[in-house]
């Protein structure tokens, strides 16, 4: 043990910087350079045409309703095409359960809607714009088949 530490302690002292009281990677004389380093300058990024100035967009429609008891309702609508509607409940396991929709207008046409459940099977949207899961390959399929087949006759893999 004590030869362990004795061994350590005189790595650490080998590996240490020599030369105190000036820079670690001090050197005599300046590097040479025939040509100056180049400099890189990011260009901005563009901006979305649809984002050009921002300004207030009007309310066209705000309709609140909260009867004090987890029970809700609201929907509004604004000029630039945004509709957001939601109805909640209290839940059995003392949460809100809230069923709604948003639908907002696309940049390069056509408006998107996204329908939603929250409730104790947690959260759950949908919309033709999330994306799906491609479809199981059929060796995939008969794998699963073949595990619960297995897990019916009792045989249990650790």
């Amino acid at each position: 043990m004590k030869f362990t530490v004795l061994a350590c302690l005189l790595a650490v002292s080998v590996a240490a910087p020599q030369g105190f009281g000036r820079p670690f990677f001090h050197r005599s004389r300046p590097a040479f350079r025939a040509t100056p380093a180049p400099v890189f300058r990011p260009t901005p990024a563009p901006q979305p045409s649809f984002r050009a100035t921002p300004r207030p967009i009007a309310i066209l429609r705000d309709n609140r309703e909260d009867y004090g008891d987890g029970n809700f309702v609201y929907d509004f609508e604004t000029e630039n095409g945004i509709q957001v509607n939601a109805e909640g409940r209290p839940g059995s396991r003392g949460q809100s359960n809230i069923q709604g929709a948003f639908r907002f207008p696309l940049p390069e046409g056509g408006v998107a809607e996204v329908r939603y459940i929250a409730d104790e099977n947690g959260f759950r949207a949908d919309s033709p714009l999330l994306p799906v899961a491609p479809p199981l390959p059929p060796h995939a399929i008969e794998q699963i088949r073949v595990a619960e087949e297995q897990r019916r006759r009792g045989i249990i893999w650790e």
